[in-house]
């Protein structure tokens, strides 16, 4: 929809949202109206170089023409049906899937925390029919984040975030360990337990990724102590991280993998893999979604699997993530460059905050995201180009530049 379709301006637009809509965000003081590959732009046609990808979801660029002519293809067919009859999108996606990333079934779902919801179902279900009703504890990482859900944010290891206060007790059955630290999962484990569930990079905890010893490791103790492993590839999978998913860097496999985000291309579509002694868990009655599997959201999920894949966008993300993170580096005020392929975080020193840097990008037609108090984080779709993060690179320059009081153009 065009804004001149409508006979509003841009403030009537702004308006409307702040009368009638819950505001939970921090917005970006403009209103989208379009957007192609590497850009978004606003209803004067301003542009905003794309490094946030609508969090990490538009990986082969936003508007994606193999995924929109999908999408037109699929709603002059059929829309809806909900999970009673068979329908060819679906079939199609699940084949592609498992066959892809080498596990046995899916379940759709319609969002990341949905996904993280029916993997914590699954597994909890697997323990109690499987070893009796005491066996449902997960282990999972302090300052992770699972979703928004009251599943999912239970199983978000951080009491102080803003998604967990205010809503009383969280939901029993969660412990929690220090991230890339075996002994402290080890510790953690009990009679209860029956999963390990972590993100092989912390997104929201700051763009952390896990060691090779610690994933490893954890694998180990999964098979030792007869544990499922659980793992968050919301933001993660679909080769963001420089494979299809990121626990091939690692050499592993879980038991039950989540996966959303890039997955719809832009649409919203959330999955859960599992391996077929697991998935048995799930039986008639015992999970279900009316949108799940919708039609439409699975035929652009198979256009953008099948556009990432042909365009080698794993190998991209592995090139181009090296390559960004070696510029971001040599930004002044940086403590620490954190990256697996295009997952980039930067965390600065005292003094610069990211929400800060965010807002100064976004001034200099940049778009990014920011994480706690002094990190930005970087999703850009998986389709970029040196050219585009060296621009990126000298807007966040000239960002931090200015926001410590030195206004010099990068070179």
């Amino acid at each position: 929809m065009r804004l001149k379709d409508t006979g509003l301006t841009e403030q009537d637009i702004k308006n409307k949202v702040k009368k009638y809509m819950i505001e939970t965000y921090d917005r970006f003081d403009f209103v989208a109206e379009t957007a192609k590959d590497m850009y978004m732009y606003g209803t004067d046609g301003t542009a905003y170089l794309d490094f946030y990808a609508g969090i990490a979801v538009n990986s082969t660029g936003n508007c994606n023409k193999r995924v929109v002519d999908a999408v037109r293809d699929q709603c002059k067919d059929l829309m809806q049906t909900f999970n009673y009859p068979y329908s060819i999108p679906q079939a199609l996606l699940a084949e592609k899937i498992c066959t892809t990333i080498g596990m046995d079934k899916v379940f759709f779902e319609n969002s990341g925390a949905e996904a993280n919801e029916a993997m914590i179902k699954m597994a909890r279900k697997f323990g109690v029919e499987k070893y009796g009703p005491h066996k449902y504890n997960i282990v999972t990482a302090r300052n992770s984040f699972h979703g928004r859900t009251f599943g999912a944010m239970s199983a978000t290891g951080q009491p102080d975030n803003a998604c967990q206060i205010g809503f009383g007790e969280m939901t029993p059955g969660f412990s929690y360990a220090e991230y890339n630290n075996l002994a402290s999962f080890r510790e953690a484990v009990n009679d209860h337990t029956i999963a390990v569930m972590i993100e092989p990079v912390q997104g929201e905890g700051g763009v952390h990724p896990a060691t090779q010893e610690f994933m490893h490791g954890l694998k180990k103790l999964c098979d030792e102590k007869g544990l499922l492993l659980l793992l968050d590839e919301v933001q993660t999978g679909w080769c963001r991280t420089g494979s299809v998913m990121s626990y091939m860097n690692y050499g592993i496999k879980p038991d039950i993998v989540s996966m959303a985000k890039a997955l719809g291309g832009g649409m919203p579509v959330g999955a859960i893999c599992a391996k077929a002694k697991v998935a048995k868990a799930f039986t008639k009655g015992s999970h279900g979604s009316t949108f799940g599997g919708h039609p439409v959201c699975c035929a652009a999920a198979l256009a953008e699997i099948n556009e990432l894949l042909d365009r080698h966008c794993a190998e991209n993300a592995k090139k181009m993530g090296d390559y960004f993170s070696g510029l971001l580096e040599t930004l002044p005020h940086v403590r620490e460059v954190r990256h697996q392929g295009l997952f980039v975080g930067v965390e600065f020193e005292d003094g610069v905050r990211g929400e800060d840097v965010k807002h100064e990008c976004f001034e200099r037609k940049l778009l990014i995201t920011a994480i706690g108090s002094s990190i930005i984080r970087m999703v850009p779709p998986l389709i970029v180009t040196e050219e585009e993060c060296d621009k990126a690179f000298g807007i966040i320059y000239d960002a931090v530049m200015a926001l410590t009081g030195q206004e010099v153009q990068a070179s």
